[in-house]
């Protein structure tokens, strides 16, 4: 019998207390179980590093680190630098896919072994992951972010191919690292997307501990970081106007991805990576093929 393929996943999470069982459900009932779970908890106050302590102390394959309270939320970067901790602890282990896996997730039992299964039957798809929904009062799943470029894979739920990572590796620690890697890794020759028929139920929505204009902000500095070319965000920022509350999130997108002009600040993504995504941006533009679709 041909042996599957290991995996590795880490888990950043701050705060989780009320979503976090789901998880440690999910991925304990898995039919291909992890190697190694790495959940890093990042500063939490509601009695979530000690839920993790309970529940790993009868689990072998699960780790906790615990790290102090920076007193505040530090989207983006907050995430990364427990990533990297995570990723730290993982560094003398084998593995041959990495997942960066939130803690607000549930799943199917065979949602990594068919994550995999996209793997082995697309060498060239780097990276990939599960479709992020949110369940309605209803019962019924409803994508949670409709319209991402046919490139991305959502930040929650991502599996990278070793190979891939390697060329890419290490993410940077700023908001906007989500799009960097896919960016970097289409770059490279890389194949990254979501599988869709794989949903991942998110119990609470991306940027509800923000707001609307926070979050908005959040995304257009991302953005910034990112590399997105002027043009391209104008576009995205006109595109976004009448959405409620109206004009809301245009403007705090704009405000956000001016912001990192105003302070100058460095890009998250290096300069051959910039230059690639503003081509394929502006290729999008003018209706020609591109990464985008």
């Amino acid at each position: 019998m041909k042996m599957l393929p290991s995996y590795v996943v880490v888990t950043p999470v701050r705060d989780e207390v009320r979503h976090i069982e789901a998880t440690l459900a999910a991925v304990g009932t898995q039919t291909h179980l992890p190697a190694r779970w790495v959940i890093v908890d990042d500063g939490s106050s509601d009695g979530t590093g000690a839920l993790l302590d309970r529940h790993a102390a009868s689990v072998a394959w699960i780790d906790v680190i615990h790290r102090p309270d920076r007193g505040r939320r530090a989207p983006g970067g907050g995430v990364m630098d427990a990533f990297h901790a995570g990723l730290d602890r993982l560094a003398q282990m084998p593995w041959d896919f990495l997942a960066k896996l939130d803690g607000d997730l549930s799943f199917e039992p065979e949602y990594f072994a068919r994550c995999l299964a996209h793997f082995a039957a697309e060498p060239a798809l780097g990276i990939g992951g599960g479709t992020v929904c949110m369940r309605e009062p209803d019962g019924r799943l409803r994508v949670e972010s409709v319209g991402d470029p046919r490139f991305h894979v959502r930040g929650a739920t991502k599996i990278y191919r070793r190979a891939c990572w390697e060329q890419i590796a290490p993410l940077p620690r700023t908001p906007g690292w989500d799009t960097v890697d896919e960016v970097c890794a289409n770059r490279h020759g890389w194949r990254t997307r979501s599988f869709g028929e794989l949903a991942v139920v998110q119990h609470k929505p991306t940027g509800s501990a923000d707001g609307c204009w926070a979050n908005a902000f959040k995304n257009g500095r991302a953005n910034y970081f990112t590399g997105y070319h002027p043009a391209f965000m104008l576009a995205k920022c006109v595109k976004r106007v009448r959405r409620a509350p109206l004009g809301v999130e245009a403007a705090g997108l704009f405000a956000g991805f001016a912001s990192g002009y105003w302070k100058r600040l460095p890009r998250a993504a290096d300069s051959a990576t910039v230059r690639y995504l503003r081509r394929q941006q502006l290729r999008r533009m003018l209706l020609r093929p591109s990464i985008y679709g």
